[in-house]
């Protein structure tokens, strides 16, 4: 196989256009196999823009083509593909695993391959049910604890923009693995080759009760409004898991894949004196802007159907050493309350797969570390959250908060540090009656006084970087929500090189356990566990 890097044409061109300029490229007459390996978007002359290909090419002559080529754009390839370590099980043990976010179910999609017959135990309601709980909930009605935006089949990322790029580094092919998956599941075949895939929350939904489905179709279990409220252990090696209180499930080998939002599972956890610590993580704001604004700074124009709503991620450093940086940024689409916990309040983003608010809404959140959370111990991050949403939920009167960002600077910074170009002109301005795109209720509120003031001047100083990066970012009226506090796990379970806890045969994988951020690299330390667990029953049952 022969790949081709870097091979540019402009947004728009025809699949003619891609194969005539890879024939020009090998010298060849042959029409090639081409594959698609990455395509990116070259802004660098914007209202100009291009397409940036990774290529894999099949052709007859391959040697005698490779020979013609220009070495430096083609070369020899061959690719590797990814192999577990399992197949064909057929013994006696049905390993347990706890949550159906992506780490759950990649790593009992696998083990069910494998012919392993696990057992996923969810807290919440499968997908379909826990939509329409969610809906009610953002038309006004009660949080339900067990089914809202954190908890329920497919974790957190369900209610999001399903975004699957990953900055982990991927030397087994799991990345790979993991957007084949996605899309044997019914994701578009996109996701396999664009340099920042996403899916969309209402393809995802879809996605997830497909695969569910095939668990279940290979000999796997799903169990929904599965509460696992404690370990049993025989000795220092778990026995099984007790499920809302009462019923006992036997397995030699569980797999705890909680949410980063399960912080009453981490409480049970501690008092079981499995070994864990706090961790860091961010937190801050919501941030909107029209989509239009996000599109003329990227694409230099307003609207550019071939490629859709555009992203941007910034980052900065403060003057006092704290990192500022954009997250899960949601072009065309809505800030949604997130809420798990009564009298709390923590705000997310998400899109539909068409990307088409008018608004464009990200996190800029501010690093925070176990100095921060104002107490010690492993659970010392999950109550500093806690007190800023119930913060936040005060200053929005049990709404989501929302304040201009000329306001908040104004009530946050006492002198004039930065250079806030108010009185300048910039190419895009922000009307006063732009108005937020929101999932629930919300009204204008004090969202200044949320933040710790360390971390609120922290925000303010990295909203003045970006907007010397993105024209119009800093804008007076541009609009700001919170709380983003649920960002990452505030709780890392220890593991060994075994991928086990201090409890043999549990097994903490994903995001929520502190090993995992985002859907696509969860779901490949999903994948990891699973490799590893498969591995360990095989040779337990070959030594007996």
């Amino acid at each position: 196989m022969l790949r081709i890097n870097q091979l540019k044409l402009p947004v728009g061109h025809t699949y003619d256009e891609l194969a005539n300029k890879v024939r020009k490229l090998l010298r060849c007459q042959e029409i090639p196999e081409i594959h698609i390996v990455r395509r990116s978007i070259d802004a660098r002359k914007k209202p100009k823009l291009f397409f940036s290909y990774i290529l894999d090419i099949k052709v007859k002559n391959q040697t005698e083509v490779y020979r013609r080529c220009d070495k430096k754009q083609v070369q020899l390839f061959e690719e590797v593909p990814y192999t577990f370590p399992a197949s064909g099980y057929r013994g006696r043990i049905r390993p347990i695993i706890i949550g159906t976010g992506p780490a759950g179910l990649f790593c009992g999609y696998m083990l069910a391959q494998a012919g392993f017959q696990p057992i996923l135990l969810e807290r919440g309601k499968p997908v379909e049910e826990r939509t329409r709980d969610v809906q009610d909930f953002w038309s006004g009605g009660t949080l339900n604890p067990e089914s809202n935006v954190q908890f329920g089949e497919g974790g957190a990322g369900t209610f999001s923009d399903g975004k699957l790029n990953t900055l982990v580094k991927d030397k087994y092919g799991r990345n790979r693995k993991v957007l084949s998956m996605f899309v044997e599941a019914g994701a578009p075949e996109e996701i396999l080759y664009d340099h920042k895939p996403h899916i969309g929350t209402d393809v995802l939904s879809k996605v997830i009760v497909n695969m569910r489905n095939a668990i279940c179709n290979m000999g796997g279990e799903v169990r929904f409004n599965s509460k696992v409220t404690d370990i049993v252990c025989y000795g220092n090696h778990v026995s099984g898991v007790i499920i809302n209180g009462e019923e006992i499930l036997k397995s030699e080998y569980v797999v705890l894949a909680p949410g980063h939002s399960a912080r009453d599972t981490f409480s049970m956890l501690y008092e079981k004196g499995i070994l864990m610590e706090a961790k860091p993580f961010a937190v801050g704001m919501r941030v909107e802007h029209p989509q239009g604004l996000i599109n003329f700074s990227q694409y230099g124009k307003e609207e550019e159907k071939d490629l859709g709503s555009a992203t941007y991620k910034v980052t900065a450093k403060t003057s006092e050493g704290r990192g500022v940086y954009s997250f899960c940024m949601c072009p065309g689409g809505y800030v949604v309350n997130a809420s798990s916990e009564p009298g709390r309040l923590a705000v997310n983003g998400m899109s539909y797969s068409g990307r088409n608010s008018t608004n464009a809404n990200s996190a800029i959140i501010v690093s925070v570390s176990p100095e921060d959370y104002g107490m010690s111990g492993p659970l010392a991050g999950v109550e500093f959250q806690r007190r800023l949403e119930e913060k936040a939920f005060s200053v929005g009167n049990g709404a989501i908060p929302v304040e201009r960002y000329g306001e908040y600077r104004k009530k946050i910074v006492t002198n004039q540090i930065y250079d806030y170009n108010e009185n300048k002109e910039t190419e895009k301005r922000i009307s006063d009656t732009f108005m937020p795109c929101i999932k629930g209720k919300w009204e204008f509120g004090p969202v200044h006084e949320i933040l710790p003031k360390e971390l609120g001047r922290a925000f303010v100083e990295g909203m003045e970087q970006f907007g010397h990066i993105i024209k119009g970012f800093n804008d007076e009226n541009v609009l700001l929500e919170g709380i983003e506090s649920r960002t990452s796990s505030p709780v890392r379970i220890v593991r060994d090189e075994k991928l086990q806890s201090t409890m043999e045969g549990l097994y903490p994988c994903g995001e929520g356990a502190g090993y995992a951020g985002g859907i696509t690299s969860a779901a490949m330390d999903g994948i990891k566990v699973a490799e590893m667990l498969a591995v360990h029953i095989i040779r337990q049952e070959n030594n007996h």
